[in-house]
């Protein structure tokens, strides 16, 4: 199952993005945002360089993004549930966030430009008591944005533009399979299998 979202209000997609360089103020229309899932960390066969790679939640289409050895290990940890003795660099981003009184709610991979992913963190502060209510979103690589919500253990988002952009298939053999299906029935079809319509 698919699950797809709009942007946050505060996201990059109607305000500023604290640190981000990309833009002082975006314009652009709300994103829609898909969930996917890291899946693990692979290595590009032609030079060893660490992959992060993301699936959908069919699990038909993988977003890889290459990335730098320290982050992959960052991941890696995360994934494996590796408790360091003294807190890492993300783990202490995560307890700065944590401590200031806000938590990760999600993180948005959401632009592909030049061959280069974009990211943002957001971070939301919840006040009950005197009801605020504030969300703010950080400009991050997507190697950092991943490491954190896997340690905050929120959900990842990627936007429907970069998933066409940038995915590719997971499933060759069910997509294969769909496909000579798909043929067959073309192959089966007949003109009478057809009625004429009009647009009166």
């Amino acid at each position: 199952m698919i699950k797809a979202v709009l942007a946050n209000p505060s996201s990059e997609a109607y305000f500023s993005v604290i640190g981000a360089g990309r833009q002082s103020e975006s314009k652009r229309k709300p994103l829609i945002m898909i969930e996917m899932f890291v899946a693990g960390i692979a290595l590009d066969a032609r030079n060893g360089h660490p992959i992060v790679v993301l699936n959908d939640g069919t699990k038909r289409r993988a977003l890889p993004i290459w990335i730098g050895g320290a982050e992959a290990t960052a991941i890696s940890r995360a994934l494996d549930n590796f408790k360091p003795e003294r807190p890492m660099t993300h783990d202490l981003l995560l307890n700065v966030i944590t401590q200031l009184g806000y938590k990760v709610k999600q993180v948005e991979i959401n632009e592909l430009a030049s061959n280069t992913y974009f990211a943002t963190i957001q971070v939301k502060i919840e006040d009950s008591a005197s009801k605020i209510d504030v969300t703010k979103a950080i400009d991050a690589r997507p190697s950092d944005a991943i490491a954190l919500a896997l340690r905050a253990r929120c959900p990842i988002f990627v936007s429907a533009q970069v998933v066409a952009d940038g995915t590719i298939p997971a499933d060759f053999e069910k997509d294969e399979a769909e496909a000579k299906e798909f043929k067959k029935f073309i192959e089966g079809l007949k003109a009478s299998d057809f009625r004429m319509k009009s647009d009166s």
